[in-house]
């Protein structure tokens, strides 16, 4: 069985590289059915980098020969994103660690999703953006509708959906899209040193505060200070609040474990 996800242990981080280089990591459904399964077992890591092989993030689905060769392409590309992309996706926002993205070339279609779904997005000064969909005449799928209003709001999304024009890196900066923009050459380093900063950081407390920032999107103001008094509770009785308690008294850095 060929592999398309590569996955590495560096220290407390999960590297986990998309590897189709040759088709610039378009991802078949079978590709995120094996990225779900590596967020499934962190085998103890506190962060999570995704990134892609070669000079590119993610071109997008490939459904070359699958869905749109398919007698019903509609059912059997509805069946790809209910059954592969979509809890993927899911999984990513479900996730008790931080996830950073690192982003070379394209991040189109549903490799766009993916590199906005991590905490932190940073893209090389190559990357650009892309929702290509009216195109070809096909919608924006895996969150991509949910998620671009809430980052960029409706006018900018709309600009992005509606007239499928790429976003180079330097504009999704300026738009507030995405974390940080790099050299190329700088990205892989760059990107790395971010989630091993998050990886050192109380875990517990990271986790539930990526459910607190996903949850906003959609409670009210009353509800959203209900989960931060819930999940201040759960933070104060972990082992890493007990420890920055002490360092703050001792004048020192915090040494978190994660726990």
């Amino acid at each position: 069985m060929t592999t398309m996800i590569q996955s590495e242990r560096r220290g407390d981080v999960l590297v986990l590289t998309l590897d189709r280089p040759e088709r610039l990591n378009a991802a078949p459904p079978a590709m995120f059915v094996e990225l779900r399964a590596a967020l499934a077992s962190l085998d103890g890591a506190r962060a999570v980098l995704i990134a892609g092989a070669g000079r590119a993030f993610c071109s997008g689905a490939d459904v070359g020969g699958g869905a749109l060769g398919s007698e019903d392409p509609g059912n059997a590309t509805f069946a790809a994103l209910t059954e592969s992309y979509n809890p993927t996706m899911a999984a990513i926002a479900d996730l008790a660690v931080p996830v950073v993205s690192a982003v070379r070339g394209p991040a189109a279609g549903i490799g766009c999703s993916l590199a906005l779904a991590a905490d932190f997005c940073v893209a090389s000064e190559t990357a650009y953006f892309l929702q290509a969909f009216v195109n070809i005449g096909l919608v924006p799928d895996g969150g991509a509708s949910w998620m671009l209003p809430r980052l960029i709001g409706k006018a900018r999304a709309s600009e992005m959906m509606l007239l499928g024009e790429k976003v180079p890196a330097a504009k999704a900066l300026d738009w507030g899209m995405i974390h940080s923009v790099v050299a190329d050459d700088a990205l892989d380093a760059t990107a790395f040193a971010l989630a091993e900063r998050l990886a050192a950081g109380p875990t517990v407390a990271i986790g539930l505060m990526r459910r607190q920032i996903r949850s906003a999107y959609e409670g009210d103001y009353a509800a959203a200070m209900l989960q931060e008094a819930e999940n201040q509770r759960t933070a104060r009785g972990s082992a890493d609040s007990m420890e920055g308690g002490i360092a703050f008294l001792q004048k020192r850095k915090a040494a978190f474990k994660g726990a």
